[in-house]
């Protein structure tokens, strides 16, 4: 199995970025995690992260027939981006939408996810641990 995990606008930030909200690790290790869990599973894991909407289209539409799943944390564009909706829906692979943080809890703006609607499953404020359940979902189902 193939899972592409697809991190948006700001996430090359953590660490810095709001450290009380997202914590103080890095993305670096985030993707090490991530990749350390998909080598316990035998699973083949691929990380893109932009800070710009349409290359993150494109990165979706790249995937198709090469990716058997992805993980997608959209940043600022999960309230914003129908392009990002789009994109996954016209690509077909199981995607699931994870958040760090819980959007919910916070402003209200960030109670809206267009992208939600062609995911098959959403996980958010559980951290880093997110991705891992994310992962975990699209291999197990569970």
């Amino acid at each position: 199995m193939k899972i592409l995990v697809i991190n948006g606008p700001n996430l090359n930030m953590l660490g810095i970025r709001e450290p009380q909200i997202y914590g103080s690790q890095t993305y670096a290790d985030l993707c090490e995690l991530i990749k350390l869990h998909c080598e316990s599973l035998n699973v083949t894991v691929e990380f893109y992260q932009s800070n710009h909407e349409g290359d993150l289209v494109d990165k979706i539409q790249e995937s198709y027939g090469k990716i058997d799943g992805i993980v997608i944390n959209p940043g600022a564009y999960t309230h914003t981006s129908v392009a990002l909706l789009d994109a996954v829906k016209s690509v077909g692979i199981p995607t699931v939408e994870v958040h760090i943080s819980d959007p919910d809890t916070r402003e209200n703006f960030r109670k809206i996810s267009y992208i939600r609607l062609a995911c098959v499953k959403t996980i958010k404020g559980r951290g880093f641990k997110g991705y891992l359940d994310a992962v975990d979902f699209l291999v197990k189902g569970k």
